[in-house]
This record gives C-alpha cells, sequence and structure tokens, in this order.
C-alpha cells in the first residue's frame, strides 16, 4: 500500500489537479471565510491536509491577514492515547489551549477547520474512554464554542481528501483511486471545479437565501416528517428565523460557514418535539460510526435512543448534559442536492448532511432567532433555543420522507414530497 507521502507526491505533479487544490482554497478564503485585512487566522486540520493549509495560507496572507496560525493534529498519536495513557487521563483536555482559542476569537481572529479525518479512527477503541474525552474536550471548548455558536466571529469549515477518509468512501478501489474519487467529488461539491468559482458560489448563495426568505414569510409554527420509521412533529422556536447560505457574523464579515452547504436550517423549539424518527445515513462522531438510529421524543427531550451500531456511543452522547437529548437545529435539503445526487456516502457530516434533511441534538444557533445575537442565555431559552455543550447533526432526509409545515392555526402544507420542494 502506498505511502501517504507518496500519493501526495503523486497529486502534486498533476496541473489539473494543482489548479482546482487552489481555488478550493481560493473560495475557502474570500468566499467561506470572507477574511478581512489585518485579521488573524486561526486555523485547524490534520497532518494530511498539509497541501491545502499551505494554499489556504498563502491565500490568507495574499488577502491580508495580519497572521495564520494552523493547529495539526496527528491522528496516529490520538490512537496512542488510548492504547498507553492511564485511565484518569480521559477525563481530561487541553483546557489552556482551547482557552487561547477562545481568547484568538475575541481579539478578532477567523476560524478555518479542515475537514478529512479518519471517521473510523475510534471505532475499535473503548466506547467509555471515547466518551469522556469527547465529555472533557466540549466542556474545555465551551467557551470558543458559544462564540462561534453566536457568529461573534466569520468561520468555515473546508474539506480535504485523505487516504483513510477515502479508503472509508471507497474501500474496493487502490488508495491512489480513491484518492482521486473523492477528490474529484470535493472540488465538485465545493464548486471548485468551476470556470469562476467564486461567481457560482454567489449564485448558489442567492438561491439558498430566497428559500430561507419564503419560509420566513410562511412562519409556520412546526414541520412534520413522515416516511418509514419516521412521524416526528418538531415545532419551531418562538420568533425562529430561516437561513440558508452566507451570514453577517457579528464582527460585520460576510461568511458562508460551510462549503458545501445546501441546506435551509432554523432553531426548534427545544420543549416542543414529539414522535419518533430514524436516520438515513450513519453518522461519523469523533471517530466512531454510528448506524441505525433510532429515538422517540416526548414534549422535546428523547426517551428512548438504538442504534444498530455504536449504540452505547450515541447512548453516553445524549448524556453529555441536559440538552445533548434535545434539538437545536433543523433542516431541510431536497434529495436532489448535489452531494446526494453523487450517489456516495461520504461517511462525514459536513457532506452527509448537505444530502438530506437533518436534526442536530444539542446547541442552538442563536442567530437563528430574531435578535439572538443580543439575548441572554435566559432570553434564548425561554423562546426555545436549547443549551448544550454539544452540537451533532444527523440525518433524517430521503426520497421517502415527506415534510409537511404545520401552521399556527394548526393546518398542514406541504413542503417536500419524495425528499423535493413542492
Amino acid at each position: 500500500m502506498k505511502s501517504t507521502a507518496a500519493i501526495a507526491q503523486e497529486f502534486a505533479h498533476n496541473p489539473e489537479f494543482e489548479k482546482k487544490l487552489d481555488r478550493l482554497a481560493e473560495v475557502a478564503v474570500h468566499v467561506g471565510l470572507g477574511l478581512g485585512p489585518g485579521q488573524p487566522l486561526v486555523m485547524t486540520a490534520t497532518l494530511d491536509a498539509v497541501p491545502l493549509a499551505r494554499r489556504i495560507t498563502e491565500h490568507a496572507y495574499k488577502a491580508g491577514a495580519s497572521l495564520v496560525t494552523t493547529l495539526f493534529q496527528d491522528e496516529d498519536s490520538v490512537l496512542l492515547r488510548y492504547r498507553h495513557a492511564r485511565d484518569e487521563s480521559f477525563d481530561t483536555a487541553a483546557s489552556w489551549l482551547y482557552e487561547g482559542m477562545a481568547q484568538a476569537f475575541r481579539s478578532g481572529s477567523a476560524r478555518l477547520a479542515i475537514a478529512g479525518s479518519d471517521p473510523s479512527l475510534l471505532s475499535a477503541e473503548d466506547p467509555q474512554k471515547v466518551s469522556r474525552a469527547n465529555r472533557a474536550m466540549s466542556k474545555a471548548y465551551r467557551p470558543a464554542m458559544e462564540l462561534i455558536t453566536r457568529h461573534e466571529i466569520n468561520w468555515t469549515i473546508v474539506a480535504c481528501a485523505t487516504p483513510a477518509w477515502a479508503a472509508a468512501v471507497f474501500p474496493d478501489l487502490p488508495p491512489d483511486q480513491a484518492m482521486a474519487k473523492l477528490w474529484d467529488a470535493i472540488f465538485a461539491a465545493s464548486r471548485a471545479d468551476r470556470p469562476d468559482p467564486v461567481a457560482a458560489w454567489k449564485e448558489h448563495d442567492a438561491n439558498l437565501h430566497a428559500r430561507a426568505d419564503r419560509l420566513n414569510e410562511k412562519r409556520y409554527a412546526a414541520l412534520h416528517f413522515q416516511g418509514p420509521g419516521t412521524d416526528l412533529k418538531v415545532g419551531l422556536a418562538d420568533d425562529h428565523l430561516w437561513l440558508g447560505g452566507g451570514t453577517t457574523a457579528n464582527n460585520g464579515r460576510y461568511c458562508i460557514p460551510n462549503m458545501p452547504t445546501e441546506e435551509v436550517f432554523t432553531t426548534p423549539h427545544k420543549d416542543r418535539v414529539e414522535g419518533h424518527v430514524t436516520s438515513t445515513k450513519p453518522l461519523s462522531h469523533q471517530g466512531t460510526m454510528i448506524e441505525g438510529i433510532s429515538v422517540r421524543f416526548e414534549a422535546g427531550r428523547i426517551v428512548e435512543a438504538h442504534a444498530s451500531k455504536g449504540e452505547e456511543v450515541l447512548q453516553r452522547m445524549i448524556e453529555t448534559d441536559d440538552g445533548a437529548r434535545q434539538l437545536g437545529e433543523v433542516s431541510l435539503v431536497p434529495h436532489s442536492s448535489p452531494i446526494a445526487s453523487s450517489g456516495l456516502l461520504f461517511r462525514n457530516t459536513l457532506f452527509d448532511e448537505n444530502a438530506a434533511c437533518h436534526i442536530a441534538l444539542g446547541q442552538a444557533y442563536s442567530n437563528c432567532v430574531k435578535g439572538g445575537d443580543h439575548l441572554t442565555p435566559e432570553e434564548l431559552a425561554a423562546r426555545g433555543a436549547n443549551d448544550s455543550l454539544i452540537h451533532v447533526d444527523w440525518m433524517i432526509g430521503s426520497n421517502r420522507i415527506d415534510v409537511d409545515g404545520i401552521t399556527a392555526a394548526g393546518s398542514a402544507e406541504p413542503l417536500m414530497r419524495a425528499g423535493e420542494w413542492v
């Protein structure tokens, strides 16, 4: 099997690949991040993403960044912790690092994450240790995460193909072919394969905003999802707002937080979710695959939860804190989205959530409530916005799911049929 370095070297001598990689870095900085002159940037990535991280760094400095700081994670070192660390170490996290990130954001830094980790990195590890480590990290990262969910800063996430991820998506192909196919899928979904990707993103952004505007005009009180294994009513938060595409952060910078993005989304009311729902795609959560999720809600809270694979991780995830059993987001995505149309299961939430309608357990986005960025946590909670250490998206939509909008008077209006907008 070829090494990561050998595969990377092959791509480095492909002019067409280099052109698309550069376009991806360009749209990440100028469209996704909306980096401002003189603004610092904090970036995170795995070691396999070094070539893309360097391109992004180059474009960031050309755009006027004052300083680019990149924090790399070595996935092999993560595994060494689970193999050799003392048991009590799994209740600790690098608080000093996350406090530093929060301080960087308070001081005006932008945030960019490069996704592409091994979706099954921790699948063979002790689920209890995985859960404890995730909880410790979530608690330490909370101050920084709050600044992101309140959109105090401009931020975005882009993807980089890595050998482990490519092998998970294309298990029957040789490593170099799997990498090539995954890169092609990333470039297509991120519009980096277009002659003018910046213009393509502006057009797509406008279309998503138009869809969100139409939903805001409707002012539905709830959404009703129905299909195989699903009969779920999701009440929407008081004064909720539908968003899609880019947003202006509180620092005045316009950014598109996820690249790719095909969704329009809003904040559910944490206490007004009823019924049962079944996942339509696996969830890759912190290095563990969770499949066949089936949960039941009463008065907004999960009262029963099962999974055909990774159930222990699911159970520990919803036990993270009091808000982990309630919803913080509901999103609508047509089955004909480019991600779904590719026919690929990416095993990466950044992509798979843009192939299907989805819900998120945990923290709500305050900007999905009118004036939410200026409300206190207590005022947000009074409107129905959830509060939690986690925010975990999982997919519930498909071409067999119908969605109705429920008016304040209780009547149902068709929104989606067989996964497509009516």
